[in-house]
């Protein structure tokens, strides 16, 4: 387990691939469900995990599922069974619930407000990238608890790094019409652009208010460590994905 240090009020995390064979694109740890995996082998991951975290029931694991979109939703006592269909980003002050997403390759970001204990995970491919997924979401978290953004802790977890996202013209064309500072997070490499999704993401949030020593980037890239991490650049679309997490104690 990959563990963040926000806060001692939470406990955040990125749960690592722990394979045996990096080739096979389900071998090790999956909790998702919709990506083919065996149901049993995601089952018995979920119910580790559960245990794992101070031994809380599967339904308060939630994880749900992603659209590449901006809907962002917020987990209560009421809605703890739904299946959160169409959703990028969760938000909730509930006390072990455990909030996360699933990336294989895309950016997982997790976000702590120290000031009102409300937690948030954020699911950014380069699509919710552009559409600025990570202010929407401390935009809700404005509307819903009060949030300002310089009292937030924000994690930017495992995901392909710059080296690795090559892409085409057509995603270059999106950041830059979208107002990205084009500097700052794209470079070009044997005639083919590469972007930085983590830059990406940390500018807006800066832009957003949170403080830059607030934003912690791990810099770990799936693509380079995909024995370590899945990566579906790597192992295709059926795979199985990476969970990052937040919880309050």
């Amino acid at each position: 387990m990959v563990q963040y240090n926000i806060d001692e009020k939470v406990y955040a995390f990125s749960t690592p691939r722990a394979c045996e064979d990096a080739t096979k694109p389900y071998d090790g740890f999956n909790i998702t469900d919709y990506t083919g995996d065996n149901p049993e082998k995601v089952s018995l991951c979920r119910a580790i995990l559960s245990d794992l975290l101070l031994d809380i029931p599967k339904e308060r694991l939630i994880l749900p599922l992603q659209v590449h979109g901006t809907e962002i939703a917020e987990v209560t006592e009421e809605n703890l069974g739904d299946k959160f269909d169409g959703i990028d980003a969760l938000m909730t002050t509930l006390p072990e619930t455990c909030i996360g997403v699933s990336t294989a390759d895309c950016v997982p970001i997790l976000i702590y407000d120290t000031r009102a204990c409300a937690i948030a995970a954020v699911h950014a491919g380069w699509r919710g990238t552009v559409a600025r997924i990570g202010c929407k979401t401390i935009e809700a978290m404005a509307e819903r608890y009060g949030t300002k953004a310089e009292y937030l802790k924000i994690v930017i977890g495992p995901s392909i790094g710059p080296d690795s996202f090559e892409v085409g013209d057509e995603v270059y064309d999106a950041f830059s019409e979208a107002n990205f500072d084009m500097e700052k997070i794209s470079f070009k490499r044997n005639g083919k652009w590469h972007i930085d999704l983590w830059q990406a993401n940390a500018l807006q949030l800066e832009q957003a208010g949170v403080p830059h020593e607030n934003i912690e980037i791990t810099g770990i890239c799936t693509y380079q460590q995909y024995e370590r991490f899945f990566s579906a650049r790597r192992l295709g679309i059926k795979s199985g994905r990476i969970y990052t997490g937040i919880m309050i104690k």
